[in-house]
C-alpha cells in the first residue's frame, strides 16, 4: 500500500517576533499525538515564519520613489505598496491595472513580490514581506525540530502563487531543508519499459500544494501540516526550482 497522511497541527498561537518555531511546532505534535519520525515533512507556511522574523512593515514609514509612483498609475495600487514591491523585486514582469507581476529577489516571479496584508495584525497600514532567507528559515526549524525530536524530517516553507495561463494559487516551495527540491526521474523506466527522458519533478512544490488542501487560506489558523509516507531524503534548495532565464520560453526578450 502506498498512502500519504497529512495532519494540520492544532492550537498555533498567533506568532510574534522573535517565537521559537520549531519549539511551537513540537509542542503542536505532541498536543495531537503526533511522535515525529525520521522522513516525516513539515510544512510551514511563509506567513508564520515572516512574522517570528519580524518582516512586518508599516506603509506609513514608507516613502514612494518615481518609479513606484509611475506604476502606482499604472496599476491603480497604493505607491507605498507598490514601492515595497520594487525593493523586493529585481524586475517588472507585467504592470496593468490591478496587476503587478515581479521577478522576486529570490528568483521566482510571483504578483505583489509575495507582500500580503491578510492575516496580520495591525491595521490597513500593516503589510508582510516575505522571509529574508527562507532556506535558511527552513533549515533553523529542522534543527530545531531534530534537538527536540531526535528525527530528521523535512521542512518546506510554503506560499500560494498563481500560475501562468491557469486560474487560482496553488501552494509553492519558497524554503526547503532536508529534502530535494527537485526529483530527476530521467534514466528511469515507464511502464512499457521506455526510459525517461524529460521529467522532472517539481518535488517540494507538489508537497506544498498538497498542504495547501489541508491549511487553506482564509481564518483556519492552521498553518503547520505535518505529512507521513513521503521517503526522499536529500539536501535541495528552493531556488532549484527556478527556471532559468534562458529556458523560459515565455519571457519577453
Amino acid at each position: 500500500m502506498i498512502g500519504l497522511t497529512l495532519t494540520a497541527l492544532p492550537d498555533i498561537p498567533l506568532i510574534e517576533p522573535g517565537d521559537d518555531l520549531a519549539r511551537i511546532v513540537y509542542h503542536a505534535a505532541k498536543r495531537a499525538g503526533i511522535t515525529f519520525l525520521d522522513d516525516d515533512v513539515l510544512v510551514v507556511t511563509s506567513k508564520v515564519v515572516s512574522k517570528a522574523e519580524g518582516r512586518r512593515v508599516s506603509l506609513a514609514e514608507i516613502e514612494p520613489g518615481d518609479e513606484a509612483q509611475r506604476l502606482a498609475a499604472v496599476t491603480r495600487k497604493d505607491a507605498r505598496m507598490v514601492e515595497l514591491v520594487l525593493r523586493e523585486s529585481s524586475e517588472v514582469s507585467r504592470a496593468a491595472p490591478n496587476v503587478l507581476v515581479v521577478r522576486h529577489r529570490l528568483g521566482f516571479v510571483s504578483a505583489n513580490a509575495g507582500i500580503d496584508q491578510s492575516n496580520v495584525t495591525g491595521d490597513e497600514e500593516t503589510a508582510l514581506l516575505l522571509p529574508l532567507d527562507p532556506d535558511a528559515s527552513a533549515t533553523r526549524i529542522r534543527a530545531g525540530l531534530q534537538e527536540l525530536s531526535g528525527a530528521q524530517v523535512g521542512v518546506v516553507l510554503s506560499d500560494s502563487h498563481g500560475r501562468p495561463f491557469r486560474m487560482g494559487n496553488v501552494g509553492a516551495a519558497i524554503g526547503v531543508a532536508g529534502i530535494p527540491a527537485l526529483r530527476d526521474l530521467r534514466g528511469s523506466r515507464d511502464l512499457f519499459g521506455r526510459t525517461l527522458r524529460i521529467t522532472i519533478q517539481g518535488y517540494a512544490d507538489m508537497i506544498a500544494s498538497a498542504a495547501g488542501l489541508v491549511s487553506g487560506e482564509g481564518a483556519e489558523g492552521l498553518p503547520v501540516i505535518h505529512i507521513r509516507g513521503l521517503v526522499a531524503r536529500g539536501e535541495g534548495k528552493a531556488s532549484d526550482l527556478n527556471r532559468p532565464a534562458e529556458q523560459d520560453l515565455y519571457r519577453s526578450r
